[in-house]
């Protein structure tokens, strides 16, 4: 997936479009838009895609639990059922956040290595330091999916830390996180990306209606109001 568009096909319970098979219709349409793999979140989702389109698929499972914060999968429990699936990557939440259960980051990825060795790994980070410990700890991709999204990077923006982690690992980056302009897609490649995500900007019409609108109606918002 080198220098390639990553599509994030995923819709929140609460939006019109939360469905497998209008997901699986969303990624077909990635597909022939030119995309050269997929981001989604489920098992139900990615068996829905699969029949649809034959293309790389990063897997997540987004999943609450009440004594953690982290959500894309958290725990071994959601690992071994994306690798059942057999998804081309497993990406997770590599933050410095204890996971559920108070399991550190570090014990996770161990657990997760010892039990599928062979799996490609993909670690989603909000800052440079988590990135260089994703690689000291034996993951293959990391991403800057997270940045903005937790305390120690809310006031980052994803292709600022892109560029200081391409510079600081020798694993291959993607960059995801508020690339909603092909400019930015462009200019993250620029700068050393692998590839890059991009979801909302492509798959949430509700999400793209109201940037319009609210502009529209005169209310600038700042993007972090649609994270």
């Amino acid at each position: 997936m080198s220098k390639k568009l990553i599509v994030s096909c995923q819709a929140l319970k609460d939006e019109p479009l939360h469905s497998s098979y209008i997901m699986s219709k969303m990624a077909l349409a990635a597909s022939r838009g030119g995309a050269r793999g997929i981001r989604a979140n489920s098992v139900v989702d990615i068996q829905a895609i699969k029949k649809k389109v034959n293309l790389p698929l990063i897997g997540i499972i987004k999943q609450s639990y009440v004594d953690s914060d982290v959500v894309i999968t958290p725990t071994i429990t959601e690992v071994n059922a994306l690798y059942e699936e057999g998804v081309d990557v497993i990406a997770f939440d590599a933050t410095d956040r204890l996971r559920p259960s108070y399991q550190t980051f570090a014990s996770f990825i161990s657990e997760v290595k010892e039990q599928i060795p062979s799996q490609t790994l993909m670690a989603d980070v909000s800052t440079v330091e988590e990135a260089i410990n994703a690689e000291a700890l034996g993951v293959d991709i990391v991403g800057t999916t997270l940045v903005g999204y937790t305390a120690r990077s809310e006031d980052e923006t994803s292709l600022n830390v892109l560029q200081e982690i391409v510079g600081k690992v020798n694993i291959p980056v993607v960059a995801e996180g508020n690339i909603d302009t092909p400019d930015k897609a462009k200019k993250a490649i620029e700068l050393g990306a692998c590839a890059v995500v991009v979801g909302s900007a492509i798959t949430r019409p509700q999400y793209i209606t109201e940037k319009f609108s609210e502009k529209i109606d005169g209310i600038d918002k700042s993007d972090k109001d649609y994270q």
